[in-house]
């Protein structure tokens, strides 16, 4: 039987890349809008935050795109259910397990890609300051990559629409980035907006990030250990309710 699923699982993930790699529409925006919008507002985070400007507009179009990708990350589950074919997947000898790797892999990739590329934008051409070494780098990455999957797989699990789906990840996006501090920190913001913040993933994204750019490699393992938290929970979750079968969407 483990033989069977190393066999199936390679040609589940390459049949999930296909699906990716044929729709990239959703993923080129998501990394040439936050592009855009580092080089229109880093000259104003620059004049109203001297030490810290480009580190904010960097890393806050970062947090803010990529938890917009949640979309991305939901659709790679819809689809199957668009198309009807979820429910004949789920007859094969494929396990839960098996399927939802299968859909994780490719978007895991991409995702990391997609933060990568900011951050090498944001650092060459924005002008943030990288002081940390890549290991703080690459945990910080992963764990935010992590807590977006399985975020993005629960949602798409309970969802009964596209539009479902979009409504949550806009809404969302803007409630997790506000409350992370992507738009401005912490500290400028109302008392209530600090009182929420650490009940926001976005919050320990922007702690991550902003910790491994300066080398703070303890605070960046505190907020990792966070981010993967929220990751094993939200992946529970969907683990749960994909067992359990998932309807047809509505039209």
């Amino acid at each position: 039987m483990r033989a069977d699923a190393l066999y199936r699982l390679p040609l589940l993930v390459r049949h999930n890349t296909l699906l990716r790699l044929r729709d990239p529409g959703h993923l080129v925006s998501y990394l040439v809008m936050p592009m855009v919008l580092m080089l229109v507002l880093g000259p104003l985070h620059r004049a109203a935050l001297p030490d810290g400007g480009a580190s904010q507009t960097v890393l806050g179009m970062l947090v803010m795109f990529s938890v917009l990708s949640l979309s991305v990350v939901g659709t790679a589950l819809l689809t199957e259910r668009t198309w009807r074919t979820w429910n004949r997947v789920r007859a094969t000898p494929a396990t839960v397990a098996e399927m939802l790797v299968a859909k994780a892999v490719p978007v895991f990739v991409l995702l990391v890609l997609q933060q990568g590329l900011l951050l090498l934008f944001g650092s060459q051409v924005v002008g943030m300051p990288v002081t940390g070494g890549l290991a703080p780098l690459l945990l910080a990455v992963g764990a935010w990559s992590f807590a977006l999957l399985a975020i993005g797989v629960a949602l798409a699990g309970f969802v009964r629409s596209h539009g479902e789906l979009a409504a949550l990840c806009d809404v969302g996006a803007l409630a997790v980035s506000t409350l992370g501090g992507a738009f401005a920190p912490l500290a400028m913001m109302p008392s209530w907006v600090r009182a929420l913040a650490p009940f926001s993933p976005g919050r320990w994204a922007m702690t991550a990030f902003g910790a491994a750019v300066t080398g703070d490699t303890a605070t960046t393992v505190r907020a990792a250990l966070v981010l993967t938290a929220v990751g094993v929970v939200a992946g529970t979750v969907a683990c749960v309710r994909v067992g359990r079968g998932l309807g047809e969407l509505r039209g």
